[in-house]
C-alpha cells in the first residue's frame, strides 16, 4: 500500500508525460480523499505548458482542456488558501496566463491580495469594460487589505495628540478619563454616603504631540518600484487623514503626475499608475520644490532606486536648494515590508553627503521616522 502510494506521489509529480512508464495505481487518491487523476488534470492545466508549449498552441484531437474558470473553482476547493495563491501566481507571473485577467468571471475569483494588485497595475491596460469594473473592486479589496495593515503599524508612530478611543496600559493622574470613568460607575454610586464607588478606572492612550507638517512624497514609477509605489499611495492615503500631517503625493518617470487631490480614492490614484519608461528625478524634486511653502516644517520623502535617466549633476543641485531652504530630503531606496534595497549607491551616497538621509526602509519604519523628526 505504501509502495501505491509512493508512485502515486512521483507520477503527480512526473505529470502526465511519465503515463506510460508510471501509472496510477487503481481508484489512487490522497489521503483526503482526492482522486490523483483529478489531482494531475489540475496541476497539468498550469504546469503541463512547461514541457507541452505546442500542444497549448494548437489544435488537436484529444479531450478538451480546462477553461480558466473551471481552473480556478476547482484549486480553490481543493488546496488551502496559502497553495491557491502559490498557484495563481505562479499562473499569471511565470506561464503568463493573462486570460485570468480578462474573464470577468475568472477575475472575481482571485484572490485579493498584494500580488494580484501588482499584476492588475502591470496589465490593465489590457482591460476594458466588465473587466476593468471587476479589477478595480479587486484594486480597492487589495488596497484596503494594505491600509488596515499599515494604519495598525503606524498607529504609535504617527498619531500625535490623546487617542480617546484606546485606553493606556500607563495609569497615571496625566491620562485619567474622568468623564467616561464617571459615567461607567454611576450605578454604583451609593446614595446614603453620597460616594461614587469606583468599579473600573478608565485612562486615554496617551502620545507627544506634533505641530503641522507638509510631507510631499515623490515615487518613482518605474516598473521594479512596484512594491514601493503601491505602499507609497497607500501611506499617502493614512498621511492625507491625520490633521497634523498636509500630504501630497506625486508619481514619475520622465513625466510627473500630481495625485495629491485624490489621496482620499486609494482605487483612483493606484490605477492612475503607469509602469515603466525611463527615470527622471531631478525633475520630478523640481516641481515638488514648488510645493514648498514652509521649507522649517517640510519632509520631502523620495522613493526612488536612484537611478537617474537625466542629469545627476541637476539632481544634486536641485536636491541642495531642498536641503538649504530648510526642508527635510528623505531618499528611500525601498518600501515594503521586506525593504530590500536595489539602488545606485553612488548617487546615494552623494545625495547623503549633501545632509539628504537615504536608505531602505519598511513603512513601520517610516512612520518611526516622521514621529520623531515631527515630535515636539
Amino acid at each position: 500500500m505504501e509502495h501505491s502510494s509512493q508512485i502515486n506521489r512521483w507520477r503527480l509529480i512526473l505529470g502526465k508525460p511519465a503515463a506510460g512508464e508510471l501509472a496510477f495505481s487503481p481508484g489512487a487518491a490522497l489521503e483526503n480523499g482526492v482522486p490523483c487523476a483529478e489531482l494531475e488534470e489540475i496541476l497539468e492545466f498550469l504546469y503541463g505548458r512547461e514541457q507541452l508549449k505546442d500542444v497549448y498552441r494548437r489544435g488537436g484531437t484529444g479531450a478538451s482542456h480546462l477553461t480558466a474558470a473551471a481552473w480556478i473553482t476547482r484549486i480553490r476547493k481543493l488546496f488551502p488558501k496559502e497553495t491557491v495563491e502559490v498557484l495563481e501566481r505562479h499562473a499569471l507571473d511565470t506561464y503568463g496566463m493573462t486570460e485570468l485577467l480578462t474573464d470577468p468571471e475568472v477575475l472575481s475569483k482571485l484572490e485579493p491580495n498584494q500580488e494580484l494588485l501588482k499584476t492588475i497595475l502591470q496589465l490593465k491596460h489590457l482591460m476594458k469594460g466588465e473587466v476593468l469594473e471587476t479589477a478595480r473592486r479587486m484594486v480597492g479589496q487589495a488596497a484596503r487589505e494594505i491600509e488596515e495593515r499599515l494604519r495598525r503599524e503606524l498607529k504609535r508612530s504617527l498619531l500625535g495628540k490623546i487617542d480617546k478611543s484606546s485606553q493606556s496600559p500607563v495609569r497615571s493622574m496625566r491620562s485619567l478619563d474622568i468623564r467616561k470613568t464617571i459615567r461607567a460607575n454611576l450605578k454604583h454610586y451609593d446614595t446614603e454616603k453620597r460616594t461614587l464607588l469606583l468599579e473600573r478606572v478608565y485612562f486615554h492612550g496617551r502620545s507627544r504631540r506634533y505641530h503641522d507638517w507638509h510631507v510631499v512624497i515623490a515615487v518613482d514609477e518605474s516598473g521594479s518600484m512596484l512594491d514601493s509605489v503601491i505602499h507609497s499611495a497607500v501611506m499617502a492615503g493614512i498621511f492625507a487623514r491625520l490633521p497634523m500631517l498636509d500630504t501630497r503625493l506625486v508619481i514619475f518617470d520622465t513625466q510627473v503626475v500630481d495625485l495629491s487631490g485624490c489621496l482620499d480614492d486609494p482605487v483612483a490614484t493606484l490605477m492612475s499608475v503607469q509602469l515603466g519608461g525611463g527615470t527622471y528625478i531631478g525633475g520630478a524634486l523640481a516641481y515638488c520644490e514648488t510645493l514648498i511653502t514652509q521649507p522649517h516644517r517640510t519632509m520631502m520623502i523620495l522613493v526612488s532606486d536612484l537611478c537617474e535617466g537625466g542629469s545627476v549633476r541637476e539632481l544634486l543641485a536641485v536636491s541642495r536648494r531642498i536641503i538649504e531652504s530648510g526642508a527635510k530630503l528623505i531618499c528611500l531606496t525601498a518600501l515594503d515590508r521586506d525593504a530590500n534595497p536595489a539602488y545606485d549607491r553612488q548617487t546615494g551616497e552623494r545625495l547623503a553627503a549633501l545632509g539628504a538621509h537615504v536608505g531602505a526602509m519598511t513603512p513601520e519604519r517610516l512612520g518611526d521616522f516622521i514621529g520623531t523628526v515631527a515630535a515636539v
